[in-house]
Order: C-alpha cells, then sequence, then structure tokens
C-alpha cells in the first residue's frame, strides 16, 4: 500500500496563490486613476463587446483583470447586490467599500476552500465622490484581500511597472485628457522598457465623472470623442492646459448606452 503524499498547508497555499498569479498575469493590464472631476479607467482591450470596466451603481464602477468568465459573474453578483441593497434600503447605502467586502468574502472563501480552483482575477472596485476627498479606490487580488488605492493602481500582467511608472508621474489635479495621456503612457511600455504605440481603436475607456448632473455617473468614452480627449492630452503633455475644456465639454454629451436605471447585467 503506497504511503499518501504529503503537502503541508503553507505549500498547498503558495502553490494556489502562484496558479492564481500566472493566470492574471497572461491577461493585459488596465489602469484605474483620480482626476481632477473624477476617476477614469483604461486598458487596452482589441473586443468591443467584451467589457473590462463596468458600472456597478450611480457612482461605482468595476474594473478587472484575468479571466473573464469568472470576473465576469462576480460583475453580475455585484451588480445584483447593489440593486437588492438599494432597494431595501437606500441608495446612499451602496457603497464601493461594502461591495468590496462582499467581493473580499467571495473570492477569500473560493481562494482556500480545496474544493475548487482559486479564481484567475484582480479586481478594482471605485466610487466617486462629491469631491476628490471622497473618491474610494480598493484594489482586490485573487486571495480576497483589500488594499485602499489613492491616485492609481494598475492590475494585470505588467501591474509591477505600470505602477512604479504611474507613481512618479501621476497628479490628483490632472485634467481627463493629461489622465487619460499618462494612462496610455504607462500601458504601452513593454517589460523590457520599450514602448508601443496602442491605437485608440484598441482603448478601453470608462468615466466616473462627478460633474455630470445625472445620478448615473459611469460613462464610456468611445469613437470620436476618445480621438479628440487623446489629441487634447498630447497639446496638454506639451505644457498647455488647453485639453481641459475639450474634457470636459465632451463628457456632458448624452450617453448612447444608457437606456435605463439600472447598471448592465
Amino acid at each position: 500500500m503506497s504511503t499518501p503524499f504529503y503537502v503541508s498547508p503553507q505549500q498547498a497555499m503558495a502553490d494556489r496563490a502562484e496558479y492564481a498569479r500566472k493566470g492574471i498575469a497572461r491577461g493585459r493590464s488596465l489602469v484605474v486613476l483620480q482626476y481632477a472631476d473624477g476617476i477614469v479607467f483604461v486598458g487596452e482591450n482589441p473586443s468591443r463587446a467584451l467589457h473590462k470596466f463596468s458600472e456597478i451603481y450611480d457612482r461605482i464602477g468595476f474594473a478587472a483583470a484575468g479571466k473573464y468568465n469568472e470576473y465576469e459573474n462576480l460583475r453580475i453578483g455585484g451588480v445584483r447586490y447593489a440593486d437588492l441593497r438599494g432597494y431595501t434600503y437606500d441608495r446612499d447605502d451602496v457603497t464601493a467599500r461594502g461591495l468590496a467586502n462582499v467581493y473580499a468574502q467571495t473570492l477569500g472563501t473560493i481562494f482556500s476552500s480545496q474544493a475548487e480552483k482559486p479564481y484567475e482575477v484582480e479586481l478594482v472596485v471605485a466610487e466617486v465622490g462629491d469631491t476628490a476627498d471622497g473618491d474610494q479606490i480598493y484594489r482586490l487580488p485573487h486571495d480576497g484581500s483589500i488594499v485602499d488605492e489613492h491616485g492609481s493602481v494598475a492590475v494585470g500582467g505588467n501591474a509591477e511597472q505600470i505602477s512604479g511608472y504611474l507613481d512618479q508621474r501621476h497628479r490628483d489635479d490632472m485634467t481627463l485628457a493629461e489622465a487619460l495621456k499618462l494612462a496610455v503612457q504607462a500601458l504601452s511600455r513593454d517589460t523590457n522598457g520599450s514602448e508601443r504605440e496602442i491605437p485608440a481603436e484598441r482603448l478601453e475607456v470608462a468615466v466616473l465623472d462627478r460633474t455630470r448632473p445625472q445620478k448615473r455617473k459611469f460613462k464610456r468614452i468611445v469613437g470620436a470623442q476618445l480621438s479628440r480627449l487623446l489629441d487634447s492630452g498630447a497639446g496638454a503633455g506639451a505644457g498647455a492646459g488647453a485639453g481641459a475644456g475639450t474634457g470636459t465639454e465632451d463628457l456632458s454629451l448624452p450617453d448612447e448606452d444608457e437606456g435605463g436605471g439600472k447598471a448592465e447585467e
């Protein structure tokens, strides 16, 4: 009779963490940045149908890197949690902190369970406040821990290098065009330090804009509007602030994808 192979709990958890990290690293990176009027989400995503960023509730946005089917299940669960809590109590009771706690419990339970593999996902939950001091950004790795982030955060395959680049250059008072330009520059840097060009059609961009008169602050930026912001950001990078007015004006345009009072589910 053969002796059962023994694996220590520490080694088993280390193996599960390594498995999850490798899965996340295969995905494209994304960044979430605070700017003067809110929070912007930027990522490289050639698909027009499968989104990395989504609206969860009025002021709350969701971003994820890793396996799409796994983080899509988490996103849908978050929308249902937010809708139920807002209906049962009050819309103001739905917060990014509460949603992050729910996600942390789910990810932590799956990670520590030996009955199933860990999720290969890393999440960002962001909420825009009435002022910049009220903004909240939480990063949730595969093991269900919660990291309270400020200013900027990157997740995905090249997150460490991108985070270092952003930390050196990010400012809280940036215009949307400047923040978008910085995000694209960070995402364009390869692991060997070289830069590549990411065309506008391969970018997915969304914002939580506190200046919007609507209750729902989430908005996707696509097409000509995105191209104008990228061009404006290039001008702002040369030392001019000309992009600020264009960014604010463009964001006030009506949404093509807004048709109701619920987040996309």
